[in-house]
């Protein structure tokens, strides 16, 4: 039995004794390649589940949209909902886990391991067969892809094609399920911060000018705080249509309204809000990548997102997502915290 067919077979399983309110997980996407976010909620929506290299998203977004979905309904359905998590979608769990934003009881986690490999980037398949129609990617191995295009198949080594963040992966099977499809396989990337070397390389100077550039072309569309799992505050604190106005509100109220930034897109805004958002997620990204894929501009936000994860590991040796019954980053004292910084 295929991993696919053992991951459709718990689904059903759970749908027929009505054990969840439904499973999240992937479904076959309109362009016949990649893999989309799909709601098995029949027994029978089971079959159109699958598990390949273009299963890129972290469905754990998901669980935070059914959080609150129940705060709003009156009598909610109290069954948890089932989804579909690779090692580092679990990690995002533990962390709303450790946040007490959720419990245990709301998840049914069917763990998938990727053992040594992990899922493609999309970006890098289009560079890779240069405009060339892609119909399929699978695993071939340890450590390589079967790539079909036009009718003919290539098998291309998997660092080629590999997610950035799938090659600096430090955990590649769930850390916390209740089904798990795959081997519990240890893999220790020879270089888990690899992605910063470049910038990293950059004067101070030379990185301002990169990041001028690179956030200056924003449009604040949000598309990185909507798919980010952590992003479940229900007032942004930079978003200010939260604040609302009417007819009756006096003139005395609105410059009362705190307005850390503006919505527009001027640099100096964009800079307020990668940076807050960033700063936000210090000791919480798990580095699914999920911000950087969905930026319509391309805009390489997960390396600010990276960076606080080696400074935190590195200061801290703290990892975000391994425990949930750990104290968070910013929770948490040690006598022997370094202080350097304090003045």
């Amino acid at each position: 039995m295929s991993q696919v067919d053992r991951i459709r077979r718990e689904a059903r399983r759970l749908l027929e004794e009505g054990a969840v309110k439904y499973v999240v997980g992937y479904r076959r996407g309109p362009d016949g390649l990649t893999a989309a976010p799909f709601f098995a909620v029949k027994p029978e929506d089971a079959e159109r589940l699958i598990w390949d290299p273009t299963c890129v998203h972290n469905l754990v977004r998901f669980v935070r949209d059914e959080k609150r979905r129940k705060g709003r309904e009156k009598d909610p359905d109290s069954r948890p909902v089932a989804i579909v998590v690779k090692g580092c979608d679990s990690r995002a769990v533990n962390v709303l886990l450790q946040e007490r934003f959720i419990d245990r009881g709301d998840v049914y986690l069917i763990g998938v391991s990727c053992e040594r490999s992990g899922v493609a980037d999309e970006k890098k398949v289009a560079r890779r067969f240069k405009g060339r129609k892609v119909d399929g990617i699978e695993r071939e191995g340890e450590d390589a892809f079967s790539v079909e295009s036009e009718g003919k198949r290539t098998t291309v080594p998997a660092v080629e094609l590999l997610a950035e963040r799938c090659v600096e992966c430090r955990a590649s099977y769930p850390v916390v399920s209740d089904f798990l499809e795959g081997e519990k396989i240890e893999r220790s990337p020879e270089k888990p911060y690899g992605s910063l070397e470049k910038i990293e390389k950059m004067s101070a100077a030379e990185r301002r000018a990169f990041w001028e550039e690179q956030i200056g072309r924003c449009i604040r569309c949000y598309a990185c705080r909507s798919v980010c799992p952590m992003c479940f505050c229900d007032e942004c604190v930079v978003d200010t249509i939260n604040f609302a106005v009417d007819a009756g509100t006096s003139a005395e109220e609105k410059a009362d309204r705190i307005k850390w930034i503006e919505r527009s897109s001027a640099s100096s805004e964009n800079f307020g809000y990668h940076y807050v958002r960033a700063i936000h997620l210090a000791g919480r990204c798990i580095d699914c990548g999920e911000c950087q894929r969905v930026c319509p501009l391309d805009i390489p936000v997960r390396f600010l997102n990276k960076k606080l994860e080696k400074a935190a590991k590195e200061l801290f040796g703290y990892d975000a997502g391994f425990d949930a019954e750990g104290d968070s980053l910013v929770a948490s004292f040690r006598d022997d915290d370094p202080g350097d910084f304090i003045r």
